[in-house]
């Protein structure tokens, strides 16, 4: 499709799309209405890298995913449980929403609830747990080593003390004890120091430390702490050890206890350093877990919203307008995808490459005073419709410059299309350019050309074929014009082999010698005489009703007479309605023209109208008038007229 086409169709279906934004826009607001109302709580929390962490060009790709983690963080299970339980009621996740600043790190926490002052508390409390949480899990990475030398500490503690009794009491039992302690001490640091070495080389397997992560950095970094810790305490425990082995010594060769005091003494000097040094370690570990550990400061606390954020009910209802504006828009394309009628030219073009001769609008049904039908441009010569009869009358003529059309059939796909009321508007038409016009109504099934032009139907074309009446005997001339008719006459139980005769073959040549051109009145294309019809006349027109005709139908009936090689000339679309003219194109031009322009007759007639006379009187006057003129001017040429052209009575009268 063109973009003219859509554009066509949305026009067309405009009616369609308002009503179902509406409908769509009118719901959503009602339904807006009924929600229940949701407030939206905010506080703001700053996340900071840790002091010491290593700055790189992805510095800040890590800040991003250390403030995505933290918001991730707000939804897990454990946070939403203390939070649950510091506040006595139960928060679900999809209450809580985490957003990270751009380019910042300051994460904003939305909570909503049907309660304002729930929400800011609910906020508040996420940032409190979101804190501590923090520093726990910042804690367990250096709480094994923290216990460690907490428990180094105690036992030094306690030696020192021992051995300050042991001082105190100077004895060799004491002493040997202190060598047992210290052995011990030996024993548990050397085991430690391996464990330690072999947890290092399974860090750092992979080789460069460059390739480890963040996390087993930190953790290589503790190990290494640790080692280097152990390393120096067991240094201390091999000095003390000695020293009270060489005490032990002193005191066996000179039997004297004065050697034993001075190396207890210095034992406890160096028992002293141990504690000194481990305590140096617990300090320079909890500096490495505060110097790692990343801060979360909250800078706007929560306060508690005045007004609900949701519902918004102009704002659902112009979101429910413009979708179902979108349903319909798409059920509208889905309607004219499936929609498989003729609706334009270009369709004619495509199914049987056929120009379309005119396009006639919608002519409802007219009658007159006495309830009979009226031609249409007998009594509306100057409308719109009338000059489309005038052009299809002009390509007619053109269609037939090389070989003159004398035998001119017309019929539609399916009934009801409108081909009797082409057919008899043509004839008149014809008739009002002067030339002599036949109108033959050859529908010998459903006869309704009596019916348009008020005769009568007693006798007609079935008494030519069958009982072989002379033409003059059957003619009718209509209202002293150039046009004559032959009716269809009584239905004959056999219409497709009269048809088919050679009395109907000599009919034709008949009144192509009568007349200058014969209009023939044909049944649809799905009953076989309009075949036999279309092979005897010298050009058919399909008479085409677009919007309802299915294309299948058409291209059949075109299919159907190329079969018995008739000369289909082009196609006439009917019942065109006037605010529908810009979707079949041509019909649009003059029917601007005449509906836009107002004649100069009726300027005339309405300034020397009587005072009161209504505009619709003043327009009935004018069109008689015009009927009247035409009738005059057809008046003279009467006299002229040879004996084919008077009305003759049956011959019966």
């Amino acid at each position: 499709m063109e973009i003219k086409q859509y554009l066509s169709i949305l026009k067309r279906r405009a009616w369609l799309l308002v009503i179902g934004s509406l409908v769509f826009l009118i719901g959503s607001y009602i339904a807006s209405q009924y929600l229940p109302p949701i407030y939206q709580a905010s506080t703001k929390l700053l996340v900071s890298r840790p002091p010491d962490a290593k700055t790189s060009e992805f510095t800040y790709l890590s800040d991003q995913q250390l403030a995505q983690t933290y918001i991730q963080l707000l939804t897990t299970e454990p946070v939403l449980k203390a939070v649950s339980t510091q506040l006595d009621y139960e928060i679900k996740p999809e209450q809580i929403g985490g957003q990270l600043i751009r380019d910042t790190l300051i994460i904003r926490i939305t909570v909503d609830d049907n309660n304002p002052v729930r929400a800011a508390n609910i906020a508040n409390g996420l940032v409190q747990v979101l804190i501590e949480q923090n520093e726990a899990i910042q804690s367990s990475r250096f709480s094994a080593s923290e216990q460690s030398l907490q428990t180094q500490l105690k036992q030094v503690e306690n030696q020192i003390a021992s051995l300050q009794q042991d001082i105190a009491t100077a004895s060799e039992e004491s002493l040997k004890n202190q060598q047992e302690e210290v052995q011990k001490q030996i024993s548990d640091l050397q085991a430690e120091i391996i464990k330690t070495q072999q947890e290092i080389s399974v860090i750092s397997a992979g080789g460069d430390p460059a390739s480890l992560s963040p996390e087993q950095n930190l953790a290589l970094q503790e190990k290494k702490l640790t080692l280097e810790q152990l390393l120096s305490t067991l240094k201390f425990y091999q000095e003390i050890s000695l020293n009270l082995l060489s005490a032990g010594n002193t005191a066996t060769t000179t039997g004297g206890d004065t050697g034993r005091l001075d190396q207890m003494k210095n034992t406890l000097v160096l028992y002293q350093q141990i504690y000194s040094n481990l305590l140096s370690s617990y300090e320079s570990v909890r500096l490495a877990r505060l110097s790692t550990t990343p801060n979360i400061v909250q800078v706007e606390v929560a306060s508690v919203p005045e007004k609900p954020v949701r519902p918004k009910p102009l704002v659902n209802a112009a979101l429910g307008s413009a979708i179902g504006l979108l349903i319909i828009l798409g059920i509208v394309f889905l309607i004219e995808y499936l929609d498989d009628t003729v609706k334009s030219p270009e369709d004619i073009k495509a199914l049987m490459n056929l120009p379309v001769m005119a396009f006639v609008g919608d002519m409802g049904i007219r009658k007159n005073n006495g309830g009979k039908l009226e031609i249409y441009v007998a009594t509306q010569p100057r409308s719109p419709i009338a000059e489309a009869f005038r052009t299809l009358r002009t390509n007619i003529e053109f269609s037939g410059l090389e070989k003159p059309i004398k035998t001119l059939a017309i019929t539609s796909p399916s009934p009801g299309e409108g081909k009797t009321t082409i057919s008899v508007n043509l004839a008149t038409t014809i008739a009002q350019s002067g030339k002599k016009a036949l109108l033959v109504d050859a529908d010998l099934r459903r006869p309704k050309v009596h019916r348009f032009l008020a005769i009568p139907n007693r006798v007609g074309l079935s008494d030519i074929l069958t009982n072989q009446r002379p033409i003059q005997t059957v003619r009718r001339v209509w209202r002293e014009t150039l046009l004559s008719v032959i009716p269809s006459g009584p239905l004959p139980p056999n219409p497709s082999e009269l048809l088919a005769s050679s009395r109907m073959r000599d009919f034709i040549a008949e009144t192509q010698e009568m007349s200058d051109i014969s209009i023939i009145d044909s049944p649809p294309i799905l009953i076989s005489d309009t075949s036999i019809l279309a092979s005897l006349a010298d050009a058919v027109i399909i008479v085409i009703n677009p919007g309802q005709t299915q294309r299948d139908a058409a291209w059949a009936t075109f299919e159907q007479l190329k079969r018995v090689n008739a000369n289909v000339i082009g196609v006439v679309f009917n019942r065109i309605p006037k605010h529908r003219s810009d979707y079949y194109g041509n019909y649009r031009y003059y029917s601007d023209y005449y509906y836009g322009a107002k004649p100069k007759s009726d300027e005339t007639e309405s300034e020397t109208a009587p005072t009161g006379t209504k505009k619709s009187e003043r327009y009935k006057n004018s069109q008689a008038k015009i009927v009247q003129r035409l009738s005059e001017a057809t008046a003279g040429q009467s006299a002229q007229k040879d004996e084919l052209t008077q009305p003759v009575r049956p011959a019966s009268s």
